[in-house]
């Protein structure tokens, strides 16, 4: 007899439109039921068990791998989106381990030096389909991932699919069976799916304001021009007059996390009691997301997201490290494109499968993607540097 768990998560009952194992609409391949543990969860477990989920940690945030042991990399901020959305799920009766599930696999297909390497392999595949990393996490949970006996990839749930996927371009959609389909008739997805999106923004404008006051390269007389950081820095500096700088900064970091999560609690419960919708099918069916902040908080963040654009990620220093990444992926793509024999042997097994130019770049891609910024470096110098022999 299997044992399975009640509809709930967090012992809290699941609102009537949260994502639930018996609404699922199952997975690739079908599986048995999981024993003592719901669908989802099983889905978080193969996530965290996955390979390309242990190599987050060496993948940049914004600051290259090994610029300090203190800054976020991937592996850390999608644990810290894990615990944001958890929360915001459970305040409002959604499902916590889908929830979970869509957090810890949302960044599985970033590149290594992150927007920038994401950039240059796109540039590089632009006669071959480009580059999208929501795509590439897809591909990762669905065919790279090589664990399990009877199934490529991890064989997620459509629901945990759905949400890793987020967005892609139509024209990929269409090649993506059900998965595209929400895509390409403009439906929402699921709650859960939803409000790990908004957990993914919350999280990485805090923490870049973190690391890039740790940094050095944006300062405090910089960010009381912006109204959001100001609320939060006045008051804590009124009610801790003799706080240190360093504990006043993550004091109003952890204040900047919880401002953005009540008005998005508050404000989305607002509109799933305006709406009511009856269940999951009928939140597909909204012409816009239930999951929102309010417009006042949208225009603060907005502020933030353009301070932050301006003054940390296009700073001169993290523009440096960022044309080397550059540099490095182009040139890497471009070796191994020209001479899959210098990949490792899965990777040429890959591209050997492939009968088209563009299987075989996507299977250089593939390669690539999957680096971690140290290995990449290392990859470069070894194909190119006369020194580096093995």
């Amino acid at each position: 007899m299997t044992a399975r768990l009640s509809e709930s998560t967090g012992g809290n009952s699941l609102a009537p439109y949260a994502a639930t194992d018996s609404g699922s609409r199952g997975r690739l391949v079908q599986e048995p039921p999981p024993n003592y543990r719901s669908e989802f969860q099983r889905d978080r477990d193969r996530i965290i068990h996955a390979a390309a989920f242990r190599r987050l940690e060496y993948k940049t945030q914004v600051f290259v791998n090994h610029e300090g042991d203190l800054f976020r990399t991937r592996l850390t901020h999608s644990i810290e989106v894990a615990q944001i959305a958890r929360s915001i799920a459970r305040a409002l009766d959604l499902n916590e381990d889908l929830t979970e599930a869509i957090s810890l696999a949302h960044d599985l297909g970033h590149t290594p030096f992150g927007h920038a390497g994401q950039d240059a392999l796109n540039e590089c595949m632009k006669d071959y389909g480009g580059f999208e990393h929501n795509l590439q996490s897809l591909r990762v949970v669905d065919e790279l991932e090589e664990k399990y006996a009877d199934f490529p990839g991890l064989n997620l749930t459509f629901e945990t699919r759905e949400g890793i996927l987020k967005h892609c371009s139509r024209k990929n959609a269409e090649t993506l069976g059900e998965i595209g389909e929400r895509i390409l008739r403009k439906l929402q997805p699921s709650l859960e799916a939803q409000l790990t999106n908004l957990a993914d923004e919350i999280a990485y404008n805090s923490h870049d304001v973190d690391d890039g006051l740790r940094s050095g390269l944006i300062e405090v007389e910089q960010l009381v021009e912006i109204p959001l950081f100001l609320e939060q820095y006045t008051e804590v500096r009124d009610r801790y007059p003799r706080l240190s700088q360093r504990r006043v900064i993550h004091e109003v970091v952890r204040r900047l996390i919880n401002c953005q999560v009540v008005d998005l609690v508050q404000t989305s419960q607002e509109l799933l009691d305006r709406h009511r919708p009856a269940s999951l099918d009928e939140v597909r069916k909204q012409p816009r997301p239930l999951i929102s902040f309010s417009g006042a908080m949208e225009d603060r963040n907005l502020e933030l997201k353009r301070f932050l654009r301006e003054k940390l990620y296009r700073h001169y220093r993290v523009h440096r490290m960022s044309a080397k990444a550059g540099r490095v992926i182009r040139g890497l793509f471009a070796a191994f494109f020209e001479d899959s024999r210098l990949m490792p042997e899965d990777a040429q097994q890959s591209f050997a499968r492939s009968e088209t130019q563009h299987g075989q770049a996507r299977a250089v891609a593939d390669y690539i993607a999957g680096m971690t910024d140290r290995y990449a470096i290392k990859e470069y110098a070894r194909v190119y540097n006369p020194g580096e022999l093995t």
